[in-house]
């Protein structure tokens, strides 16, 4: 039987051959979506500073490199051949933890399908977990070698665009079955099964998701949950790191902070789209989140967006000139 240390050594030596075709297709920084809808490709050149996101429904892999994931006041460092599983709706913060250009970070995001979650998982002899088991919203765990292979599969499939629509479902599938049916399993389940306090959370962050703007009144979220109050709230801080009011106040922050980036709107009008009456306290609140009132953030994301930019052209300009370089001597060798 081998042991825990075994299975990460195995883990990430298969980890090298996820990072080799990721970065045939991600080979310049940022994130890159590609020709099957729910798989986007990460790339690092160097550490990253904390990124306040929402992750949803899906599968985290480092492939090359470390990362790190603050919910709550927890926080999670994880490297090659480690994965993530998030079930419901999470804010968090995470970071590029460890990156360079020689050994730039290499991931992946998989979003999974809540449907076919269920439709599999109802067809498996699995057990049930119990409605009293508690579990977490997200997880993280040594991958093992079927389902890193599955990956690294998922990834080359990019090579042929035309099997892509035919290949990447029944891949899809098998990654979600082996997610059922090994460790990460009884997170999966208690999502899908009908009454558990997994599943009326995981409904209650969604009615959040898409109503942040409103004001939460009384207990409506624990009656919507069929919860007393005390208990919802104890199972929403369980799986969110978070009480149901500061889940709320993070959408409400981040939506904000996109509408500012974005939509070029100033942190008065940014703070009434997303639900707050006060613009004192949206004020106060948005710095305690990001470290910096809404104008001097806004501003420092752009710079950073415009560096981020110049570097890019800077490369691209390079690489033309390299290529051009490569043209001259192949025409005048040839």
């Amino acid at each position: 039987m081998p042991t825990h240390a075994g299975l990460y050594v195995a883990a990430v030596t298969k980890a090298s051959a996820l990072a080799r075709a990721i970065a045939r297709f991600a080979q310049t920084d940022g994130d890159h979506t590609t020709a099957i809808p729910k798989l986007t490709l990460h790339r690092r050149k160097g550490p990253t500073e904390p990124l306040h996101c929402i992750y949803s429904l899906g599968l985290g892999i480092v492939a090359q490199g470390a990362k790190q994931v603050l919910l709550g006041g927890e926080s999670v460092d994880f490297g090659p051949g480690q994965s993530m599983l998030t079930t419901i709706d999470l804010p968090v913060v995470s970071h590029v933890r460890r990156a360079s250009v020689r050994e730039p970070f290499l991931g992946l995001m998989l979003t999974l399908d809540a449907r076919s979650v269920l439709q599999l998982a109802s067809e498996m002899d699995e057990p049930r977990p119990r409605r009293e088991d508690a579990y977490r919203a997200i997880s993280f765990r040594v991958l093992d070698g079927p389902l890193l292979d599955a990956l690294v599969r998922l990834v080359e499939l990019l090579n042929e665009p035309t099997l892509v629509p035919r290949l990447a479902p029944l891949i899809q599938q098998e990654i979600t079955i082996r997610l059922l049916s090994g460790p990460y399993g009884p997170q999966l389940r208690h999502l899908v099964t009908v009454g558990s306090p997994g599943q009326q959370i995981a409904k209650a962050a969604a009615w959040l998701k898409q109503n942040f703007v409103e004001a939460l009144k009384g207990d409506d979220l624990a009656d919507r949950s069929h919860m007393s109050p005390s208990t919802f709230r104890q199972h929403f801080r369980a799986l969110t790191g978070v009480s149901p009011l500061q889940y709320q106040k993070q959408l409400r922050l981040q939506e904000a902070r996109q509408l500012m980036l974005n939509e070029n709107l100033d942190a008065g009008s940014a703070a009434v789209r997303v639900g707050y009456e006060s613009a004192s306290q949206f004020s106060r609140e948005y710095s305690r989140l990001f470290s910096a009132p809404p104008q001097r953030d806004v501003r420092q994301l752009r710079l950073v967006a415009a560096g981020a930019g110049a570097g890019a052209r800077r490369t691209a300009a390079t690489s033309a000139r390299r290529a051009a370089g490569q043209s001259v001597r192949s025409a005048s060798t040839g």
